[in-house]
């Protein structure tokens, strides 16, 4: 029915958006003129986009477009020097974001999200269309007669599933969402469980892919030598102190220890006052939304089980790759579920592409993430914040000042593993100098990795973790935001104390 009302509110806002967008850009234009010559003197001019996304995002929930924005304002402030004099300005912008677009596009960061995201997708597609997740979910519940003991049992398989955090998210989301569900568990606390149990184990196991790819960067630092990246690594797992207190932050929640506050409690008392169990505008993240799985008659267990332990063991084999190990998945499930007569040929294809579909946004969202990160290190953003928070710090709170500037910025970039890339060729000569513990100070970058991204609104790890739940990703991030800081200041009191006492 035509609504004159709607469509006038409607009009109304989109003017208004189109208003601020226009002062925004503006009002860019009009600080370049500020700017320094040279980019590497910006100094605190290169915070202006990282402030900026934050602010919007708060201001208007609308993610996509605060990335967009924040990226756009960063490329103008690249241009700048680069165009005084020289011809076509706003030209110069356009072409500057569309390569800043295309390099991100070609990354293999990004051609590896692809590939493992968008067929991680297609796997819990093929494992829910086996009837394999129905059949753990009852498995479960014989198990879990509670809300509480459906909890812990999903923080236990968080653990279980330690490989690689977008495999323990995807997995334990998809399964483990029913069973929730049946207890009336908001989808924002589930998501806090299964987040808070991805990142943070992975930086705490030595067989990883998170450990892999540190110890080679440790490696190419010259802090471990050739050969010895893993081992050295292996030394920062008691002093990754965020990790350990996320992971065990969550079942005192769980138990009610730590009571549930902020806007958590707020999710809570909307389901028990017979409201939904997801967010709104949860429906857009959510892979699950939409599908109306039939299932199968006698569904087994094995048919969940085994293509996640060939895809563990794969994984594992092909020198934690990933990418190689959701490929053998699929080509074991081909023949696995063909051979049971769960789907032929076509079905098969036909689940696969409709699980990749479903991973569209989450991948959007971390290519725009990807994007202004790249933005933001051409303006020497992360660079500064380091620089600016360790010039006059003594090398005994050297690890507490890394732990804080970098999870300010890994907050606000989202990339845990792009900001490692960044912040340890700095970090180590930087203990080395002035007599740091190298481990302590590597493991405070690598503390602030997974506390940045594990409370960012765009990180790859809160994006997965609500498209496997179901929950509107800025819901889930300033839910599990009081919990996550929690943490955060516990392992700051950590760095402060283990900085003086092995300095």
């Amino acid at each position: 029915m035509f609504n004159p009302f709607k469509d006038t509110r409607t009009k109304d806002n989109s003017k208004r958006s189109l208003i601020a967008i226009i002062c925004i850009i503006a009002a860019t234009f009009a600080m370049t003129a500020m700017l320094p010559a040279e980019v590497e003197n910006y100094g605190f001019f290169s915070t202006i986009p990282a402030i900026f996304l934050i602010v919007y995002i708060f201001m208007t929930q609308r993610i996509v477009e605060s990335l967009v924005l924040a990226s756009l304002m960063g490329v103008i402030m690249v241009s700048r020097p680069a165009t005084v004099g020289e011809g076509t300005w706003l030209g110069n912008i356009f072409d500057d974001f569309s390569s800043s677009l295309q390099n991100t596009m070609m990354s293999e960061d990004i051609a590896w999200l692809i590939i493992v995201c968008g067929l991680m997708g297609s796997i819990i597609s093929l494992i829910e269309k086996s009837g394999g997740a129905f059949a753990f979910g009852e498995w479960v519940s014989k198990r879990a007669k509670t809300r509480k003991s459906s909890l812990i049992w999903t923080w236990i398989l968080g653990i279980v599933i330690f490989i690689d955090d977008y495999l323990n998210s995807l997995t334990v989301g998809a399964c483990m969402t029913p069973l929730t569900d049946r207890y009336k568990v908001p989808r924002e606390f589930l998501a806090y469980v299964v987040d808070s149990t991805a990142a943070p184990l992975c930086v705490l196991i030595p067989i990883s892919t998170w450990s892999v790819f540190c110890g080679r960067i440790l490696e190419a630092n010259d802090w471990a030598p050739a050969g010895e990246g893993l081992k050295y690594f292996i030394k920062t797992i008691p002093f990754n102190f965020y990790g350990w207190f996320a992971a065990l932050i969550v079942p005192l929640v769980i138990l009610g220890v730590i009571p549930v506050v902020g806007p958590m409690k707020k999710a809570f008392k909307r389901v028990e006052e017979g409201g939904p169990l997801a967010p709104p505008g949860s429906e857009k993240i959510d892979i699950h939304a939409g599908t109306d799985t039939e299932i199968p008659e006698n569904p087994s267990i094995w048919n969940m089980a085994l293509p996640i332990l060939v895809l563990v063991g794969s994984t594992i084999v092909m020198d934690m790759d990933m990418g190689a190990g959701v490929l053998i998945t699929l080509a074991f499930m081909f023949v696995f579920y063909l051979a049971q007569g769960v789907v032929d040929a076509e079905e098969f294809v036909d689940i696969s592409l409709e699980g990749l579909k479903n991973m569209i946004l989450p991948l959007i969202l971390m290519v725009l993430a990807f994007l202004f990160a790249d933005v933001s290190s051409q303006i020497h953003f992360t660079l500064y914040v380091i620089e600016t928070a360790t010039a006059l710090v003594s090398p005994k709170f050297l690890p507490l000042a890394v732990f804080i500037a970098l999870s300010i910025t890994e907050f606000i970039t989202g990339t845990n593993w792009g900001m490692y890339i960044i912040a340890l060729p700095i970090v180590i000569p930087l203990a080395m100098a002035t007599g740091a513990d190298v481990t302590i100070a590597v493991s405070a970058v690598l503390s602030a990795g997974v506390f940045g991204s594990h409370i960012c609104f765009y990180s790859d790890a809160t994006v997965i973790t609500s498209a496997a739940t179901g929950c509107n990703n800025f819901d889930h991030a300033t839910t599990q935001l009081p919990f996550g800081l929690m943490g955060a200041v516990a392992s700051a009191i950590c760095f402060l104390i283990t900085g003086i006492v092995m300095n």
